[in-house]
């Protein structure tokens, strides 16, 4: 912690960065006010590290007065943990519990909430190819930060990372080699544009903004984690809101729709893997 903010001070850090959270709110619409406090805390505190600042109240002036500053500032609270084909177990179970469902579709509209820099939305778009779907579907693919947004459009990744990510398709039951969907450049890949052609890359704040379309799938994982229990709930109705009857919810492998508030409109297809079908009624 801040020596500032030693254990006595824990209670003032709390109420300062709620003032935070609140300035943020009220200068630039950016509504982190039921996010986790505890992810919070983690990122405000390590920004007063990095900038030298001593108090969250000095950073809130700082944010407030400097919007490049504040860009910087959301990147920090935005969610940007990613990688391709991350828990293969789930597009196993997606492989063979969703994509029979999904076969049943003349078009396919699916909503990728939350998808950072893009790396799981390829890997889905990989997976819909090799079952010769990605033809008939739309896939939106939504994020708050404009930032991680531009890279996902690129579909540029460091080549670093492409060895794990090869072994999480290979264990994700990947029917070719992952380099076939991609070029080497210098230290980096890119991935091809067959697979960007049929997605949607758009601007879209779970917390603020209302549906985005109604679609036959919802992938949205290990973003719900990071919200309070009331946020949580109204991101769920958004989503069962959006999806079409019957339509498929897919969740982060810690998330789950039990004990919220809609957890009687949906059924399990698979409760291991957060994947869950709207009930009809």
């Amino acid at each position: 912690m801040n020596s500032y903010y030693d254990d006595q001070n824990s209670r003032l850090l709390d109420i300062e960065i709620g003032l935070l959270l609140e300035g943020v709110y009220q200068k630039y619409g950016y509504d982190f006010r039921e996010y986790s406090k505890a992810h919070v805390r983690r990122r405000v505190l390590s920004r007063l590290k990095i900038s030298g600042i001593e108090t969250v109240i000095g950073l809130l002036d700082r944010l407030l007065r400097d919007a490049d500053f504040f860009r910087g500032f959301l990147n920090d609270l935005s969610i940007n943990v990613t990688e391709m084909f991350r828990d293969p177990e789930f597009y196993r179970s997606f492989r063979e519990n969703v994509i029979p469902k999904l076969r049943t579709y003349t078009f396919i509209k699916i909503w990728h909430a939350g998808c950072s820099t893009g790396e799981e939305v390829y890997s889905l778009a990989i997976l819909l190819q090799e079952e010769g779907l990605l033809d008939r579907c739309q896939v939106y693919a939504t994020d708050f930060n404009g930032k991680v947004l531009d890279i996902a459009r690129e579909a540029v990744y460091q080549k670093s990372e492409i060895e794990q990510y090869e072994q999480n398709y290979r264990q994700a039951g990947g029917t070719r080699k992952l380099s076939d969907y991609y070029q080497s450049l210098y230290g980096s890949v890119m991935f091809k544009k067959e697979l960007s052609a049929r997605i949607v890359f758009a601007d879209h704040n779970l917390v603020t903004d209302s549906v985005f379309a109604e679609v036959n799938l919802i992938l949205c994982r290990n973003v719900l984690i990071y919200f309070e229990k009331d946020l949580q709930n109204k991101v769920l109705g958004l989503f069962h809101e959006s999806l079409t009857p019957a339509g498929v919810l897919c969740l982060g492998s810690k998330e789950s729709i039990r004990f919220s508030k809609y957890e009687d409109r949906f059924t399990a297809i698979d409760e291991k893997q957060r994947i869950f079908k709207k009930r009809l009624i």
